[in-house]
């Protein structure tokens, strides 16, 4: 144990962070995974915890791996992911729906792992994928027409494939490459036509699915149902689960009812995941909700400094881009239990339970890490290239 936290590199103050939050999480997805048991009648409690437990020290095996990587490598990485992304999305996508009627279409089942959510990892390497072009551009002018090919295509492709079973997920992509090219200096005025675009894309979609509801299992009802809910108040499945969160959070006063204590757990469903917040707020109280949003704040400061202290281009939008939607995903969960958003299905990054999603956090996690890595910037930085090896002689060329 001791050798291996020798061998820890990077931001120790992410460390940090990442680790009290994920030993937190144990608290209350323990408790809100009575729900699971007791109303879903789904497995134990302790079956719930040590699952969840195990997930986490997976996800802390990927941070491990991944922050030793050299940093320039995720170049030539995300050229060899991106293609197999979007075949994981093209064999999602085309799973439809399942007999009982929900959407199946976000999940691919894997032996020995069970679920897994290709979108997660797709958001992931597009966000590595347009570092990786923002930093080949960084030094000449750029049109339009010649940046649609290698970058917009691979976006659009993503997000379409991706808009279909999640809505939500898909916005924080596109909202997140429009926000990492900004950063990256990529001409302003093509940014609008981009957004333009985005908007025109997604009308057409909206009116293809309502000429034909039974092609996209009525996502687009449900997204219309969630919104209406939300502006008018209408009574609804999503409704439903906001009073419950309002609940949950408006009892927990300042201190709150103490671990384990929470009441509306047992009523509000996706409290182990999309409404884990309001849980949180309800046993621990203002006190334990502002200290987990001040942890997210700490956390994305972090994000901030290594990204400035990054020596490359790549370094820092690559900080930046898998860094950001982090700190972005936790702040939709906790504005959609308080109502300031309508429910969107996203859960809580580190704290919530759950597999892929869990994962890909950590593997962001790793990424960020292995860029605070003074080493491997400075190597980079001094065009030290191994010849012998084939994905670095590729990194070094793009």
């Amino acid at each position: 144990m001791l050798q291996l936290l020798k061998n820890i590199k990077g931001d120790k103050a992410i460390w940090a962070v990442v680790a009290l939050l994920a030993l937190f999480s144990f608290l209350p997805v323990y408790s809100a995974s009575s729900n699971l048991v007791y109303v879903v009648g789904d497995g134990t409690t302790w079956g719930h915890l040590v699952k969840h437990g195990m997930l986490l020290v997976l996800g802390f095996g990927i941070i491990y791996g991944v922050h030793k990587i050299p940093t320039h490598y995720f170049k030539g990485l995300s050229l060899i992911a991106m293609p197999v992304v979007l075949v994981l999305l093209i064999y999602t996508l085309a799973q439809g729906t399942n007999s009982g009627g929900s959407n199946a279409s976000r999940w691919i089942s894997v032996p020995l792992m069970g679920s897994f959510q290709p979108s997660n990892l797709a958001a992931v390497v597009l966000m590595i994928y347009v570092a990786r072009y923002l930093t080949k551009i960084k030094d000449r002018a750029i049109t339009f027409k010649e940046s649609i090919l290698p970058l917009w295509i691979p976006v659009f492709l993503v997000t379409v494939l991706v808009l279909p079973a999640n809505f939500s997920t898909a916005a924080i992509i596109f909202s997140m490459v429009l926000l990492l090219c900004f950063i990256g200096g990529y001409p302003l005025k093509y940014l609008f036509g981009i957004v333009g675009a985005g908007i025109l894309c997604l009308t057409l979609f909206v009116l293809v699915a309502k000429a034909a509801p039974d092609l996209f299992s009525n996502r687009v009802d449900t997204w219309e149902k969630r919104i209406t809910s939300f502006t008018n108040g209408e009574d609804s499945e999503a409704d439903y689960q906001i009073e419950r969160a309002k609940i949950a959070i408006a009892t927990g006063g300042i201190v709150g009812k103490g671990a384990g204590k929470s009441i509306q757990k047992n009523f509000l469903p996706q409290s182990t995941s999309d409404f884990i917040y309001a849980i949180i707020v309800e046993e621990y109280g203002l006190v334990g909700g502002l200290a987990l949003m001040f942890f997210y704040l700490l956390l994305l400061f972090r994000i901030v400094v290594v990204a400035n202290a990054n020596p490359t281009v790549f370094g820092k939008l690559l900080v930046l881009g898998v860094g950001l939607p982090i700190v972005f995903q936790a702040l939709i969960n906790m504005a959609v239990a308080v109502e300031l958003f309508p429910v969107t299905g996203q859960n809580l990054p580190l704290i919530s339970k759950g597999g892929t999603s869990s994962w890909m956090t950590c593997l962001a996690i790793g990424i960020i890490l292995s860029a605070s890595v003074k080493e491997h910037a400075k190597r980079k930085r001094d065009g030290k290239i191994n010849e012998s090896n084939p994905l670095e002689v590729l990194s070094g060329q793009l």
